[in-house]
């Protein structure tokens, strides 16, 4: 098994490798505006880390978000891209997820929040670092204080809003290495990974003007 696993769900262009047994290369950046300009040099600064070739990559893992529209798309058109490319399985994870398995929280209940923007957090309550207690969501903190209401938080959303979330804990952004390995150890389990399809929860930002006039030649 050799995992490639990326995620531009969040502000973190992240990529990594995954022999099946641990990471062995990995590379983050934190640039909301960046991702179609890292994500390929990261994924070839991990490779050569490795010192492998693309072509020994036997599945792809990328993060499904949830995520704002434009920034997740490039890393579920690339993860695409390289699995027809090399013919091999892409399998999709949650970015929440992700951030749950690597958090330093050793008991739960806790609860994962990612920057929505709009003032907004994407959301999910875990059990433990691996059981997801709900399906993840977009609100305003205010909206869901009482839900969480107690339960330590881990993730870059739950900084901006210490009001809803008083106690925040690492990491703030997800990392294609907990990608990876969360991965690598459900597929080795037998377990089934979601399909690469994109959690936007709400439309995306651009929109065609209302009372927009089409003009056709005649």
């Amino acid at each position: 098994m050799l995992l490639l696993a990326l995620d531009t769900a969040t502000p973190a262009v992240t990529v990594a490798l995954h022999d099946g047994e641990a990471v062995i290369a990995s590379s983050s950046q934190v640039d909301a505006r960046r991702h179609g300009e890292l994500l390929l040099p990261a994924v070839d600064r991990v490779l050569a880390q490795a010192g492998v070739k693309l072509d020994a990559v036997t599945g792809i893992v990328v993060g499904i978000g949830p995520g704002p529209y434009t920034g997740l798309r490039v890393g579920l058109m690339t993860a695409d891209t390289f699995g027809l490319a090399l013919g091999v399985p892409v399998h999709g994870l949650c970015t929440l997820d992700a951030l749950a398995y690597a958090a330093d929280i050793e008991k739960g209940p806790f609860v994962v929040a990612t920057d929505a923007r709009r003032k907004e957090v994407y959301w999910a309550t875990y059990a433990d670092s691996r059981t997801r207690l709900t399906e993840p969501a977009v609100d305003r903190p205010a909206d869901i204080a009482e839900k969480v209401a107690g339960l330590p938080a881990v993730g870059a959303g739950a900084l901006l809003y210490p009001d809803t979330f008083p106690v925040v804990h690492e990491p703030e952004h997800v990392s294609a290495a907990a990608l990876a390995s969360l991965a690598a150890e459900r597929l080795a389990a037998g377990g089934e990974l979601p399909a690469p399809r994109p959690l936007y929860l709400r439309r995306p930002d651009a929109q065609v003007p209302k009372n927009y006039k089409v003009v056709t030649p005649k």
